[in-house]
C-alpha cells in the first residue's frame, strides 16, 4: 500500500494532461498516467524527477477492457486511488457542418469524451467507496475536464459540443451520488488553451483574442488548468462539490 496519495490522470502525454500530472507530482502525489499510444514521452520521466512514482498504463478510455486494465494497474502498483482526473479527450477529426456529420465521427467523439469517463468514474468511484470505509480519514476527489464548448455553439464540431455538455451533467450526477461518501466531484472548464488540439486554429483565435473575445487577452496555458486541479487536490474546494471552475480568461462572462 502506497503511503503517498495516488492519482490517475488520463490522456497525460501532452498539453493539459501532462501539465496536470506534473502539478500533482509537485504536490506529493504518485501517479498512474494513461494515453492511447503504447509509450509516454517525457511525462513519466518528468514526474519522477519531481519525486513521484509514475506508472504508465496504455489504453483507450472508450474501451471497457482498457478502462479495467487502468484500474487494475493502479490497484496492483499502489493499492489505492485518491484522485481521478478524466482528461483524455479528442476533437473532431475534421470540422464538418453538423448537417453532414457522420455517425462514425459522433460515436468516436462521444465514446472517448463522455462514455469513457462516465464508466471509468463508475469503476473508480466504487473503489473509492470501498477505500473510504477502510480509511475514513482519507480524502477522495474526481475531476472532469470539460470545455466552454459545453455551452458555446460550434456547428462545425457539434459532436464535440454535445460530448462536453454531457460531461457537465455527468459531473453533477456523480457529485450528487457520491456526496454521502464525502467524495468530491468537480469540473474544470477550460477556454481557449494553447495545445496541439488548438494549433490548427491558432491564427483565427490570435485575432479573436486580440479583439477582446476574452477579457484577459491571452491564450490560456495548460498550466492554468493544472493549477485549478492542484487547488482541488490540496483540498481547498472540498465543500464545493459539483462546482464548475472556469479557466477561460473570463470568456464565460456575458458582456455588453
Amino acid at each position: 500500500m502506497a503511503e503517498r496519495p495516488v492519482a490517475i490522470v488520463t490522456g497525460a502525454s501532452r498539453g493539459i494532461g501532462r501539465a496536470i500530472a506534473l502539478e500533482l507530482a509537485s504536490l506529493g502525489y504518485d501517479l498512474v498516467v494513461n494515453r492511447v499510444q503504447d509509450s509516454l514521452p517525457k511525462t513519466k520521466t518528468e514526474a519522477e524527477e519531481l519525486g513521484a512514482q509514475c506508472e504508465f498504463a496504455q489504453g483507450d478510455v472508450s474501451k471497457a477492457e482498457d478502462r479495467r486494465r487502468l484500474v487494475e494497474t493502479t490497484k496492483s502498483k499502489f493499492g489505492r486511488c485518491d484522485m481521478l482526473v478524466n482528461n483524455a479527450g479528442v476533437s473532431v477529426a475534421k470540422r464538418v457542418d453538423m448537417l453532414e456529420t457522420t455517425e462514425e465521427s459522433f460515436d468516436r467523439v462521444i465514446g472517448i469524451n463522455l462514455k469513457g469517463p462516465y464508466f471509468l468514474t463508475q469503476q473508480v468511484a466504487n473503489w473509492m467507496i470501498e477505500q473510504k470505509k477502510e480509511h475514513p480519514e482519507r480524502a477522495f476527489r474526481i475531476v472532469n475536464i470539460g470545455s466552454i464548448s459545453a455551452y458555446t455553439s460550434s456547428p462545425a464540431r457539434g459532436e464535440y459540443c454535445v460530448s462536453k455538455a454531457g460531461v457537465t451533467m455527468m459531473t453533477k450526477l456523480y457529485a450528487d451520488r457520491l456526496a454521502e461518501y464525502n467524495i468530491g466531484v468537480f469540473e474544470i472548464s477550460p477556454g481557449i488553451i494553447e495545445t496541439d488540439m488548438t494549433s490548427a486554429v491558432k491564427g483565427k483565435y490570435d485575432k479573436l483574442i486580440a479583439e477582446g473575445l476574452t477579457p484577459i487577452r491571452r491564450w490560456g496555458r495548460p498550466e492554468d488548468v493544472a493549477k485549478a486541479v492542484g487547488a482541488i487536490a490540496e483540498g481547498r474546494l472540498d465543500f464545493s462539490t459539483g462546482q464548475v471552475i472556469n479557466v477561460d480568461g473570463g470568456f464565460h462572462l456575458r458582456r455588453l
